[in-house]
């Protein structure tokens, strides 16, 4: 996959291989929007069906929390034919560009062919992807791990997709009562995991959060529609 053009809401026009970022885990590509262009990373299964959009925080970036969990699980995913794209905010910070940039993703996945897909963001992405999933019909599964508040007092509306809210119990920048309370508000199904001793960067508890991530994404995207 080196370069293509298509046109699918919202605005992605096409995409190009990305030379400058050679050492990136999974195959770095620009997607061309009609809003700018956006640095992603893609990690595709053989026969793309089901897939995850992977959103950071506030200072954009792909690796994710919890020393660069993202990728880690992104290939780990990959023996389950799921397909994975990292994107990097345009505008870090501005919450409406960044849910523009995540459906972006989703339109990627599916002119990849899935028909499926799951959100994942952590502290500002939280509330991204909280925002995001109830604009998009292929999206039907949704994580946020350590997310805040401003921006996701909407997440009843992510039902009936599942949500899954992860924080550790030691978050000084967002304390997890952001992730409590996002629960309250939220609809069934929902799930609430909250680590003893991990901070916001979830690092403490990475070898489970892995496990985790691994086996709710999985479970979710395998279910029927």
């Amino acid at each position: 996959m080196s370069s293509g053009s298509f046109d699918l809401a919202p605005g992605v026009t096409g995409y190009e291989l990305d030379p400058s970022r050679e050492d990136e885990v999974g195959v770095p590509l620009t997607l061309h929007t009609t809003q700018g262009n956006l640095r992603v990373a893609l990690h595709r299964s053989h026969s793309p069906s089901s897939g995850i959009v992977w959103v950071y925080g506030a200072w954009g970036g792909l690796d994710g929390p919890a020393d660069g969990i993202y990728p880690t699980v992104a290939e780990d995913l990959l023996t389950r034919s799921l397909t994975s794209l990292r994107v990097d905010y345009r505008d870090p910070r501005d919450l409406s560009k960044s849910v523009l940039d995540t459906l972006a993703g989703v339109s990627f996945l599916k002119y990849l062919g899935c028909s499926k897909v799951a959100l994942v963001g952590h502290s500002f992405g939280g509330a991204v992807v909280i925002s995001a999933a109830p604009l998009s019909q292929e999206v039907t599964a949704v994580v946020a791990l350590s997310s805040q508040t401003a921006g996701a007092r909407n997440v009843s509306m992510v039902s009936p997709r599942p949500i899954l809210l992860v924080h550790g119990e030691a978050d000084t920048r967002l304390p997890p009562s952001c992730s409590q309370d996002i629960y309250q508000w939220a609809k069934e199904p929902k799930e609430l995991v909250l680590f003893p001793g991990a901070t916001h960067g979830l690092r403490q508890c990475k070898d489970q959060l892995r496990d985790l991530l691994n086996e709710w994404l999985t479970r979710n995207l395998e279910k029927p529609r």
